[in-house]
Formats: structure tokens, sequence, C-alpha cells
């Protein structure tokens, strides 16, 4: 039942942190932990795309594989991911990207989960603790990398 918010005010617009987030794919090149990321499908529908993707994390001696569905909402500047198989009981993620005052944006990210075993949760719950508190930064320095820093205004 360990539950992560994090609230996060950036220089990028809604739309450009979307995108980034939306880059599953690149996540093993920034992102704490995530070692491999594979897209097994991918459908376009009404303006939105849902993914079903394997996330492959590791921790010392500790791999895990999960999967995924990933819901992109462009027109809401949203992403809602929800658990299909792996080593969770449960996992919940939402991500919200809202316009912010002036330029940039407000970073909204909830992630909810739970072990299904009571050891591995014992062992990576601290760990992905601290990875979560990670995650915000961790994409913070990518958008950086990718739109440029922002500039004082």
């Amino acid at each position: 039942m360990p539950q992560f918010e994090a609230h996060r005010r950036v220089a990028h617009t809604p739309e450009q942190m979307f995108a980034l987030v939306a880059d599953v794919e690149s996540y093993p090149q920034f992102l704490p932990l995530c070692e491999a990321l594979t897209v097994r499908s991918r459908k376009e529908r009404n303006g939105r795309t849902l993914l079903i993707a394997d996330m492959s994390i590791g921790y010392k001696a500790i791999r895990e594989t999960f999967t995924t569905q990933v819901l992109l909402k462009p027109d809401e500047n949203a992403i809602d991911v929800k658990y299909i198989d792996g080593p969770f009981k449960y996992l919940s993620n939402v991500w919200r990207f809202d316009p912010g005052d002036g330029r940039g944006c407000n970073v909204c990210f909830f992630i909810d989960y739970e072990f299904k075993s009571r050891i591995l949760g014992a062992v990576m719950g601290t760990m992905f603790d601290r990875a979560f508190r990670m995650f915000s930064e961790a994409f913070e320095k990518r958008a950086e990398i990718i739109y440029g820093a922002p500039s004082a205004a």
C-alpha cells in the first residue's frame, strides 16, 4: 500500500512535459532503476494512444519485469498507467501536466502500488521510495537536455 505523490513546477510547457513522459521507450536512458522498456503494442484511437509495455527494473542483484497499460491523453495533458502483470499485487500511476502561471507548468505524479511478496516488498520498498523521489528530478534533467535549460526572464 505504499503511495508517493509529487507536485513540481517546471519551466517547460505542459505539452513538452507530456511528450517527454509519453516517450516511454527512452526511459532506460535516464530513469533510475529502469534497465529496459519494450512496447508490445500501440493503438491510436480518437487522438489518444494506448500502449502495452514491459518495464524491467533492477537494483543490485534483484531484477523484475512488469507489464502495464499506458493511456496517453494529449487532449488532457495526462497519462494513466494501469498494472497488468508482474511482481505487484497492484500498481496505479497518474501523470498530470497543468498550465502554470505564465510560462511553464505544474507536473503532478502519483503512484500507488503493493508487491505480491512481502519479502520483495521489504527489500524493494525503501529503494522504490527513494527512486520515486528521484524520478521528478530525472525528468526535469531530461527536459533540459531535450528542450534546453530554462532562460531567466
